[in-house]
């Protein structure tokens, strides 16, 4: 029912965990395929990929060259997932994702509906469950999702909005932008990210005019980073 990408990078222990994460979903045959797209990894991350029976492809540029990429390979099921290696979704989380696909599929939506996962953040404190209620805040409101939240979506409407582009650090909100805030759900089980590292400020106000203020992405190509 759904090729998985993920996007590598220096990921051997993440890309271990998110693997991990899967295999209930594989197991029912609900993931039909998991491919790799590296950024040129200096560390086993193409080991773990090896041994977990991953197809691995080595892609340069940004996170969002790398889906692009992907989703050229990964070209066995209708429905795309794209996720980055840092990011481990909940248990139970397929059972989410299998519900969403039915439903669109049997509305004929299939073509005009996406989803993101919740934002839960690996770390203990206050910091940690404001950011993930700020996220997730944004993604109900404003429909913007980070890469973090991974992507569930139809290969029709993939296609149909363009995809991926190269655009460094705003390649996840220049997606979601062109899908558009009513056509994405959050879904109501998680993807388990990291603590994020602080962005250099220009990065902050990039992103901030996407998602709040709607501005497209490639005029802020000076800010991206």
């Amino acid at each position: 029912m759904i090729s998985v990408v993920i996007s590598t990078l220096d990921s051997e222990e993440a890309l271990a965990h998110c693997l991990t994460a899967l295999v209930p979903a594989a197991a029912e045959g609900i993931v039909r395929e998991v491919v790799v797209m590296d950024g040129g990894s200096r560390d086993a991350t193409r080991t773990v990929a090896d041994a977990a029976g991953c197809e691995m492809h080595v892609v340069k540029g940004s996170e969002g060259a790398r889906f692009a990429a992907g989703s050229k390979v990964a070209l066995k099921s209708p429905w795309l997932m794209f996720l980055p290696a840092g990011s481990m979704l909940e248990p139970g989380w397929h059972v989410d994702a299998s519900n969403f696909v039915e439903r669109a599929e049997r509305s004929g939506q299939a073509e005009r509906c996406a989803a993101a996962f919740r934002l839960k953040r690996d770390a203990f404190g206050w910091g940690a469950r404001t950011g993930e209620a700020l996220s997730n805040l944004s993604t109900q409101l404003l429909g913007m999702a980070s890469s973090e939240q991974g992507l569930l979506i139809s290969r029709r409407l993939y296609t149909s909005v363009g995809g991926h582009r190269d655009l460094g650090t705003l390649s996840d909100f220049d997606l979601i932008n062109r899908i558009g805030r009513s056509r994405l759900v959050l879904l109501r089980s998680a993807a388990v990210a990291p603590q994020d590292a602080p962005r250099p400020a220009r990065q902050k106000l990039a992103r901030f005019a996407v998602s709040a203020l709607r501005l497209p992405p490639r005029l802020l190509a000076g800010l991206k980073g």
